[in-house]
């Protein structure tokens, strides 16, 4: 069974909610968004709206910006770089959220994924978090079966807005995608 983003919330907020604590950034203690105990399933639709929205704004700003190309990532670094429209590169740091394997739309956090290293896998952790504090247990699950790509971009969506992170992108490695967030893009 597949369901959509509102489906899945809406079966989501339905298990149950529980209640919130607000987080630091690790890197520089930034205060990130801190969202109260027992949100309404409107609330939690409209938190995957604007997480959506702001990362469709920092894809097209980073787009605009560089001309992203060909990618690779070096993931004991924790780095993602991208070829430019100018020849250039720019790079980042980098976080792995999850993997999509669309042939039997499979869904694998990074926060349990055996090819992640921990450091690298914090902002799928913040959301395993919120998804705890929340009741939703497809954010608890290490593998999540039956789920569409658009979760995999919800999933990644909100771990941007949570962690603060400047971008996301989805990799594709043979039949599988890994979905991640990253820092501000800088020229190397």
């Amino acid at each position: 069974m597949q369901l959509n983003r509102r489906q899945f919330v809406l079966a989501a907020v339905a298990a149950g909610l529980c209640g919130g604590a607000s987080h630091a950034a690790a890197a520089g203690g930034n205060p990130l968004p801190s969202y109260p105990a027992g949100m309404t399933e409107d609330q939690v639709d409209a938190l995957f709206e604007r997480a959506l929205a702001e990362l469709q704004a920092k894809t097209e700003a980073n787009v605009a910006r560089w001309g992203i190309g060909d990618w690779d990532v070096d993931l004991e670094r924790g780095v993602i770089g991208f070829a430019t429209r100018d020849g250039g590169r720019v790079q980042a740091d980098v976080q792995v959220i999850g993997t999509y394997v669309a042939a039997r739309e499979s869904w694998m956090w990074g926060w349990d994924h055996p090819s992640v290293p921990a450091p690298i896998a914090a902002h799928a952790r913040l959301v395993r978090d919120f998804g705890q504090r929340q009741g939703l247990l497809t954010m608890q699950r290490r593998v999540v079966e039956g789920l569409g790509a658009d979760m995999a971009w919800g999933f990644t969506a909100l771990a941007a807005h949570l962690a603060g992170a400047a971008g996301a992108y989805r990799g594709p490695t043979g039949g599988t995608f890994v979905f991640m967030t990253h820092g501000t893009l800088r020229p190397v």
